[in-house]
């Protein structure tokens, strides 16, 4: 449903092509989606067979012709259905993370501490580069917020399980 909702989102702002969506998600939108460019098209030839995308084919000089894609009526409708359904329920975040931890006893304790201290290492530099973002107005900040205070969240927890290790250990 997210990637729908994302597709026809963007659409709802702007006619683009296929390679612009793209363009964007990947440069703009990774700390919310993982929609892969396959998955992309494959959703678009999707939404144009539901009839709520349409699209123009367009060429520019000796470039291959490309589909310039926009949102119809019947598109902005069921935007507005999968936007309110999305803002309106909880949807549970699951931590791939936590199978490891299920089996962490299965290392030596200071192998684990070590790994797991790699680990707070990279949320740190996660956490650093969301807090060295620039401002943006409205929800996209929000977003922004949202990744920070998770991300400020699980590197708290992780901490407190390095330290609860560190001092199993050294007894």
């Amino acid at each position: 449903m997210e990637r729908e909702l994302l597709l026809l989102g963007l659409l709802r702002r702007q006619d683009m092509h296929g390679y612009q969506l793209n363009e964007f998600i990947e440069r703009d939108l990774t700390m919310c989606t993982d929609l892969k460019k396959s998955t992309a098209y494959f959703l678009l030839d999707k939404l144009v067979k539901d009839e709520l995308v349409s699209f123009q084919q367009t060429q520019e000089g000796a470039r291959p012709p490309r589909r310039v894609y926009h949102l119809t009526e019947k598109g902005e409708a069921e935007f507005q259905r999968l936007l309110r359904e999305n803002l309106s329920v909880y949807d549970p975040v699951r931590f791939p993370n936590d199978i490891g931890l299920l089996f962490a006893d299965a290392l030596p304790a200071d192998e684990l501490l070590r790994l797991l201290q790699d680990q707070r290492e990279s949320l740190q530099l996660a956490l650093a580069a969301i807090e060295a973002a620039p401002p943006h107005p409205g929800p996209l900040q929000w977003v922004i917020d949202h990744r920070r205070a998770h991300l400020q969240s699980e590197l708290d927890w992780l901490t407190t399980i390095i330290a609860r290790l560190a001092t199993e250990t050294a007894s």
